[in-house]
């Protein structure tokens, strides 16, 4: 990805009728069972069908995740994959390119600024889109290169392993600095938990939604059901 260059996962997303990037985990944080039995392939067959635009896989042990899960979504699926994890060196961020994912998480909360600098630029040499959860005005005022990056508010906290209660009132307080980054896509994630509250965070300005547990403990993924999640669009 040349500097300046939109990423094919930040385009995907833009051009979206259904702006949700939605998400294949094993397990909540608390243990919890999300798969249901089916598997990554059926989930993704399913998101496609509901017209996801990229995709996001939980490859954290913490939810259960692994190498072999990464690499059932990326074969599962031509959309752009956003891989999930606690990337802290170069080395993870070589294998995630090798495994074909398109974009990685990078989490704020954990990483000092210049770590967090160092593995943007890293990314975006291997041509991969830095995703990186915020969680406070001071993180997104911090984000380095923002107009190559997607910067997310997280509406649950990594420090807990992400136990605590679900909400998105963080991501309705903090959409004016995020905006004032200037990334090309502004992201809420995590704790999006019905239609009201995805269409009214798009309705605030927000480009995009990461969508995960609510779709995986759903009834059903009707593709019609889900496109009223952005209805603000």
């Amino acid at each position: 990805m040349s500097p300046g260059t939109p990423s094919t996962f930040v385009e995907a997303v833009l051009a979206a009728a259904v702006p949700l990037v939605m998400e294949v985990k094993r397990r909540s944080a608390d243990g919890t069972d999300l798969m249901g039995g089916r598997s990554a392939t059926d989930l993704v067959r399913a998101y496609e069908e509901a017209g996801a635009p990229c995709v996001s896989v939980v490859s954290g042990r913490w939810f259960g995740g692994d190498a072999s899960l990464v690499q059932e979504v990326v074969r599962s699926t031509e959309r752009p994959v956003l891989q999930k994890d606690f990337f802290t060196r170069r080395d993870q961020l070589l294998a995630a390119r090798a495994a074909g994912v398109s974009a990685v998480l990078l989490t704020a909360q954990l990483l000092d600024r210049g770590t967090l600098a160092v593995l943007v630029a890293h990314a975006l040499d291997l041509g991969l889109t830095p995703f990186v959860e915020v969680v406070s005005e001071a993180e997104a005022a911090a984000v380095p290169c923002p107009e190559l990056c997607v910067v997310a508010v997280n509406n649950k906290d990594i420090r807990d392993q992400e136990r605590g209660a679900a909400g998105v009132a963080r991501s309705e307080r903090m959409i004016g600095h995020v905006l004032g980054t200037g990334t090309p896509l502004p992201m809420s994630a995590s704790g999006i938990e019905s239609r009201d509250s995805a269409a009214g965070l798009l309705a605030l300005g927000y480009r995009g939604l990461l969508v995960g547990t609510a779709l995986l403990t759903a009834g059903s993924l009707d593709p019609v059901e889900v496109a009223s999640w952005a209805s603000a669009t």
